[in-house]
């Protein structure tokens, strides 16, 4: 038997099963096994394809990447030629965009690489419409805008349920655990937050199907079944979203608010064409990628005030040392801060020193 008729199999036992307490256990455990055969499936499926890009290989550039997902003839190139000027071809018809467009939005200070992606379909996951490599150019993004039409809201879920398939998970934090292998003992759990969602005996067999025997495992916070999963498979990413309802100047307001009625998220209505609420987006954008600005005084000169350098919250020196220069962190000898982040003007720190917004920098290099 394949690892589809496996999937399969195991998929037929779930849905004959009526969910309840007596049946959690036993579904829990069959989905573990689904998502594992999934796996091992894509790892077949990568290793057969051809490493050909056609376009889809985007280097990152910028402080900040932003893709845009959407069903076909949503708006995104009307959007992202709103947002930054590019010129990616637009029609009135489906499909205008076969490969990724990219564009830079330039706001308060910060350059922002935004991604025009071509039109998804339902089972894009799947393969569908070259639907696995347009879908993953977000893994790389640290904000998905989910385009909607507004005569079809109820997108939303299609959208976000493609990505979920292939390991993107919208507006999510990474499960607060630890799990360490151990050789001998069997599986020691210790709850530091108690366990509500699933049982102990659950997360133990979980860890079976992965093949832990013996292992230290400290629960932070209340998780589920599947977000256990997702941390032992290892290969999830977590990503912001925002969810736009876009063509909102064809209809009025008593239609828009029942299309807003349909969607589950916040949502920012605009019209890409009509240039309503576009100023309101690149704010919204702008907050949401948690930016700082550090400005860096050379020594004994004077500080740059007028071409900030943007990096994100919760930064490091040695983050700034990164994006200066690739050589920069090797002859880095110690960081000189003015600001809200040290007790006193023109103190000495090292590279792990976490930097907050409108600091003033100044990097000692080693002679």
């Amino acid at each position: 038997m394949g690892i589809p008729e496996k999937i399969k199999a195991i998929q037929d036992e779930i849905h004959r099963t009526q969910l309840n307490k007596a049946t959690e256990h036993h579904i829990g455990l069959l989905k573990a096994k689904i998502a594992k055969l999934k796996r091992e499936q894509e790892s077949d499926t990568i290793k057969k394809s051809s490493k050909k890009s056609d376009g889809f290989d985007v280097k990152r550039t910028g402080d900040a990447t932003v893709v845009f997902i959407g069903l076909p003839s949503v708006g995104k190139s009307t959007l992202l030629n709103k947002l930054t000027g590019s010129k990616s071809a637009i029609g009135a018809f489906q499909f205008t965009t076969l490969t990724v467009v990219p564009g830079v939005l330039e706001h308060r200070g910060a350059k922002i690489q935004m991604l025009d992606l071509p039109g998804i379909i339902k089972g894009a996951s799947s393969g569908k419409g070259l639907g696995r490599r347009i879908l993953s150019v977000a893994r790389s993004a640290d904000i998905v805008l989910l385009v909607l039409d507004v005569f079809q809201p109820y997108h939303e879920d299609v959208l976000i349920n493609e990505l979920n398939n292939i390991g993107i998970r919208l507006n999510q934090k990474p499960p607060n655990i630890v799990i360490e292998k151990s050789t001998t003992g069997g599986i020691a759990v210790a709850q530091q937050v108690k366990l509500k969602k699933m049982s102990e005996k659950l997360l133990k067999d979980i860890l079976n199907v992965y093949g832990y025997t013996s292992a230290r495992v400290v629960i932070r916070e209340d998780i589920d079944s599947e977000q256990l999963v997702d941390f032992v498979t290892g290969n999830k990413t977590y990503a912001k979203a925002i969810t736009i309802l876009n063509k909102i100047d064809l209809v009025d307001e008593k239609f828009l608010k029942k299309a807003k009625k349909k969607i589950k998220s916040d949502v920012i209505t605009v019209s890409a064409d009509s240039d309503i609420n576009i100023d309101k987006l690149r704010d919204r954008i702008y907050d949401e990628l948690q930016f700082i600005r550090i400005y860096m005084r050379p020594k004994g000169g004077e500080t740059d005030f007028k071409e900030p350098l943007i990096i994100r919250k919760n930064s490091s020196v040695l983050d700034v040392c990164n994006k200066l220069h690739r050589k920069m962190r090797r002859d880095f000898r110690f960081g000189l801060i003015w600001g809200k982040s040290v007790k006193f003007g023109g103190q000495r720190v090292g590279l792990a020193h976490k930097l907050q917004d409108e600091d003033v920098l100044t990097i000692i290099k080693r002679k």
